[in-house]
């Protein structure tokens, strides 16, 4: 591969180290700029996404082998050594290629001084392979352990061993965290009022989702290329982001009707707002979807653009506080940690911090509060989250004071599944290491007695 593409992902690499910057936003754009295509495109994303993922394992790696912390080192330097470790340690790069293209990167990167460390360093590193390293640094079964080699730090994996527990995996702790290091297939879903799934499956050459009767996988190919999704028929979404629009739609708790109000609540950036508002429409009902920031708004509206005029309105208002209703369907998809989706955003696990709980359930618990005032007698409420954890989740639910439904069987009724499926309790996690899915989050809850 051609240096140019390493040069690539280190510039990433440091866009999300120096300028904290997202990583799926910024690496596209250096690749055009480089016009790197192809396979040089395609190493520079592993390169970078994997380095940035597997930050926490590497340092602990260039720890020992350069015999001192890898945070005193200078920050370049410290990037330019994942990089290098990445490739020698997860993409089977010779270890004299993976030393000598690793001190040249560090060359090209201003750091010349440094390329006699970073010689020696990276000659350490591939003395030992990935195995080896880690029945070193991190052997046996302990949680520590776990999230050590699988580059996750320990309140993470706290939360989520407790979260695995409570939904009766508490043997999974490894499995979830290495399928976070895994990275997503590219899932599209329709919009079922305007195509149907076969005929995006031809178009994109893709496979059906296993779970929601809305998606396709793609074989590959760039998702700005497909005609309807530039149409605004289909879009990417996640087959779990796609189950719980679904599930709200399905719930028996309120068997849908013509002219029933539904309301998104954090509709930015619009993936559920547009396929709930396209089963909204081949329903008879309307949908307002609410949004507090103009940018995420303008997303929203762009997202729907296509669907029939009158059935999504669009408000920039800030759920907290909105007034409106009362509404017989509410998808309240919180601001949440996001931990469900760490294989989606590389550098997000080392963004998130414990000290973030307790703002974020605050938050949830005052949108839900708010959903509930918003709730149409013997309507249902989806709390939805992109994370397990369960201060988030299924704490958040029970405190609200709201009858907790079977949203087992509204999954079960949307996938064509058995019940059993989808745990033993009136909620549903999903997981990704068991669903493929991001690990969203559902409670469909309504007042006590359909008040």
């Amino acid at each position: 591969m051609s240096n140019l593409a390493r040069r690539a992902a280190l510039e990433c690499v440091l866009a999300v180290v120096r300028d904290d910057a997202y990583a799926n936003l910024v690496l596209p754009t250096i690749l055009s700029r480089r016009a790197l295509e192809g396979r040089d495109a395609r190493f520079a994303t592993e390169l970078a996404y994997g380095s940035l993922r597997m930050q926490g394992w590497y340092d602990a790696v260039i720890t020992s082998a350069a015999r001192r912390p890898s945070r005193d080192l200078d920050p370049t330097v410290r990037c330019v050594l994942w990089l290098g470790a990445h490739q020698a340690l997860a993409m089977n790069t010779p270890p004299h290629a993976a030393v000598s293209e690793t001190v040249d990167l560090a060359v090209r990167a201003g750091a010349g001084r440094a390329k006699g460390l970073v010689n020696a360093v990276m000659r350490r590193i591939t003395e030992r392979s990935s195995d080896a390293w880690r029945a070193v640094l991190a052997p046996g079964s302990s949680r520590d352990a776990i999230a050590l080699r699988t580059s996750h730090s320990d309140w993470v994996a706290r939360e989520l061993a407790a979260s695995l527990a409570a939904h009766g995996r508490a043997g999974d702790l490894e499995a979830l965290l290495e399928a976070h290091n895994q990275p997503a297939q590219v899932t599209l879903a329709v919009r079922p009022s305007l195509m149907d799934r076969d005929h995006l499956v031809h178009e994109v050459n893709g496979t059906p989702t296993s779970l929601s009767p809305y998606g396709v996988v793609m074989s590959g190919g760039n998702v700005g290329a497909v005609e309807s999704v530039a149409q605004g028929k289909a879009g990417a979404q996640d087959e779990g982001s796609q189950l719980v629009a679904a599930v709200l739609a399905s719930a028996a708790a309120r068997p849908t009707s013509p002219d029933e109000r539904w309301l998104d609540m954090c509709a930015g950036p619009g993936g559920k707002t547009a396929l709930l508002g396209s089963l909204a429409a081949q329903t008879g009902a309307t949908l307002d979807a609410t949004e507090l920031h103009p940018h995420r708004a303008e997303l929203v509206r762009r997202n729907v653009r296509a669907l029939p005029s009158g059935v999504v309105r669009v408000i920039e208002a800030d759920a907290t506080t909105f007034q409106g209703g009362p509404y017989d369907r509410i998808l309240l998809d919180a601001p949440c940690t996001g931990l469900g989706a760490l294989r989606r955003r590389p550098e997000a696990r080392w963004r998130k911090h414990e000290a973030d709980l307790m703002q974020l359930t605050q938050l949830q618990r005052r949108l839900l509060e708010r959903a509930r005032t918003l709730l149409a007698p013997g309507g249902v409420i989806a709390y939805v989250t992109c994370s397990p954890v369960l201060a988030e989740t299924r704490e958040v639910a029970q405190h609200a004071g709201l009858a907790m439904h079977n949203a087992r069987s509204a999954f079960a009724h949307v996938t064509g599944s058995p019940a059993s499926q989808w745990g033993s309790g009136p909620d549903v996690q999903l997981f990704t290491h068991v669903h493929g899915t991001d690990s969203m989050y559902v409670a469909l809850l309504s007042r006590p007695g359909g008040r």
